[in-house]
């Protein structure tokens, strides 16, 4: 079971573990969203390019982003809902290179319902030179913890 709001506390900081962005992610990715963009899909023209070779679409790293913030089962069970996301480009990410999420907890608010609340999430995806890559804000609505003896349904 994940934490709840009241868990939380502003300020609190968590590393993900690592993962490696493979040629075969951003095929992939390519084929899911339809994205087939030259900078993603043509090795020869990207080659000459200042990245030196095809870069992996921001989508594809906000989604992995995502992912490895999962895989820290803080929010297993209690999350409602990922109610906002606004994500900054800020650096490449090429096949072979590995991301982390440094994840900060930058804000929690109350919400009109009391089952519930909000809590501002930075997150930082940083490569293996610890290079920032992407950042990005977001919003997760997450379950209050129950009063004694009560249970809430999922």
């Amino acid at each position: 079971m994940g934490l709840y709001f009241e868990d939380f506390q502003v300020g609190d900081e968590f590393l993900t573990p690592g993962r490696t962005v493979l040629e075969a992610d951003i095929v992939q990715f390519a084929g899911v969203s339809g994205d087939y963009n030259e900078v993603h899909t043509n090795r020869a023209m990207m080659e000459k390019s200042p990245f030196g070779g095809p870069i992996a679409h921001g989508m594809l790293v906000a989604s992995i982003a995502t992912g490895l913030m999962s895989r820290l089962n803080l929010f297993d069970g209690t999350t409602i809902a990922l109610a906002e996301a606004n994500w900054r480009f800020v650096g490449p990410v090429r096949p072979g290179d590995t991301l982390r999420v440094r994840m900060r907890i930058r804000e929690k608010r109350e919400t009109s319902k009391p089952d519930r609340g909000m809590l501002l999430r930075e997150a930082l995806v940083e490569n293996q030179q610890e290079q920032v890559v992407v950042r990005g804000e977001l919003v997760l609505l997450i379950r209050r913890r129950p009063p004694d003896g009560q249970t809430q349904g999922r």
